[in-house]
C-alpha cells in the first residue's frame, strides 16, 4: 500500500471540508452584513440563468392551475398580432439588454374581470383579457408591455427573493448544496404570487425604462401612463372595484406616475399627450381591429 497516496487523499478531503466550512462562515457573515445595509434592495444573488430556471418553473405552475390562471383559447390571431406587432418591436430596442438570455414570451390569461398584467423572472409576461379589453390603443399596450419587460430586465423579483431568503439562498444556490432549491422556491412563490409585488422604486424604474424602450419604437413614448389616465378619467383610481384591486395593490401611486412620465416628456422636448389622443403614433384603430374587437 502506498501510504503517501492514502495520506494525500485524506488530506485533500480534510482540506475540502475546511474550505467549505470557511466559505459557509464567510457567506453567513456576508449575508448578515448585506441584510443590514440599505443597499440590499439592489443586491441580487441569483444569476441570470437562475432567473430563467425560476421563471420556467413558475410558468409551469401557472399553466397547471387553469382554475386561477385560465389560458386564453380564443382567436389565436390576437396573441400572434401582439407578439409580432408590439412585443417583438419593443424587444428590438437596444436598451433591452438581456433578450438573448431571457426566454421572452407573452401569454394571455382569460379573465375579463381583471385589469392587470404581470411578469415573472426570465422573460415570462402575462396579460389579462380584462386589461386588453380596457385599453384602446397600441401605444397604451406597448407602454404596459414595456413596463413588464423592464421588471424582467431589472430583475426586480429575484432582488426581492435575495432579500427574503438571505442565507438560505447563499447556501442553497451559491454553494450548490441543494439543486432543487429553484423548484422549491417556485412552488412556494406560486402559493402567493403577490409576494412578487413591486416596490415604489421598482415601479418608477420600470416606468422610466418603458419610456426609454418606446423611444426606439413607432409608438408614442409616454404610453406607459395611458392606462392610469384612463382609470382616472373613468373615476376608478380611488374605487374599490375588484377589477382594479389587484393592479393598484401592486402598482401604487398612479397619479404620481402620470406626472413623472409627463415630466420626462417635457424634459425631452416631447409634447405630453393623454390616452384620448388620435395621433398616428397611438395606433388606436389598429388596436381596436386586431385586438379588442377579436376578444
Amino acid at each position: 500500500m502506498n501510504y503517501w497516496i492514502v495520506f494525500g487523499k485524506h488530506w485533500r478531503k480534510l482540506m475540502k471540508k475546511q474550505i467549505k466550512k470557511l466559505l459557509i462562515v464567510t457567506f453567513i457573515f456576508s449575508a448578515a452584513f448585506l441584510e443590514s445595509c440599505d443597499t440590499i434592495e439592489s443586491i441580487n444573488l441569483f444569476t441570470k440563468q437562475d432567473d430563467v430556471e425560476l421563471g420556467s418553473q413558475l410558468d409551469m405552475e401557472i399553466r397547471s392551475n387553469p382554475a386561477e390562471y385560465p389560458i386564453f383559447n380564443g382567436d389565436p390571431a390576437i396573441k400572434q398580432y401582439i407578439n409580432a406587432r408590439i412585443f417583438n418591436h419593443i424587444l428590438g430596442s437596444s436598451k433591452v439588454e438581456n433578450k438573448e438570455i431571457f426566454n421572452y414570451q407573452i401569454e394571455i390569461i382569460d379573465n375579463p374581470d381583471v385589469l392587470n398584467a404581470f411578469a415573472i423572472p426570465g422573460g415570462y409576461i402575462y396579460l389579462y383579457t380584462g386589461l386588453l379589453s380596457y385599453l384602446d390603443s397600441e401605444a397604451a399596450l406597448a407602454g404596459v408591455i414595456g413596463h413588464e419587460i423592464a421588471h424582467v430586465e431589472e430583475r426586480h423579483s429575484t432582488q426581492r427573493l435575495t432579500k427574503y431568503y438571505g442565507v438560505s439562498i447563499l447556501l442553497g444556490i451559491v454553494l450548490g448544496e441543494n439543486p432543487s432549491t429553484i423548484a422549491e422556491i417556485a412552488a412556494n412563490l406560486f402559493v402567493g404570487l403577490a409576494f412578487l409585488a413591486n416596490s415604489r422604486s421598482d415601479e418608477e424604474e420600470s416606468d422610466n425604462d418603458s419610456y426609454q424602450y418606446l423611444k426606439d419604437t413607432r409608438y408614442y413614448p409616454g404610453g406607459v401612463k395611458f392606462f392610469f389616465e384612463k382609470l382616472q378619467f373613468d373615476g376608478l383610481i380611488d374605487s374599490s372595484s375588484s377589477k382594479i384591486e389587484t393592479f393598484l395593490s401592486t402598482h401604487p401611486d398612479p397619479i404620481e406616475r402620470i406626472e413623472n412620465i409627463n415630466q420626462m416628456l417635457l424634459q425631452d422636448g416631447i409634447t405630453p399627450k393623454n390616452f384620448q389622443s388620435n395621433d398616428a403614433d397611438m395606433y388606436r384603430n389598429d388596436y381596436l381591429i386586431n385586438i379588442r374587437n377579436k376578444l
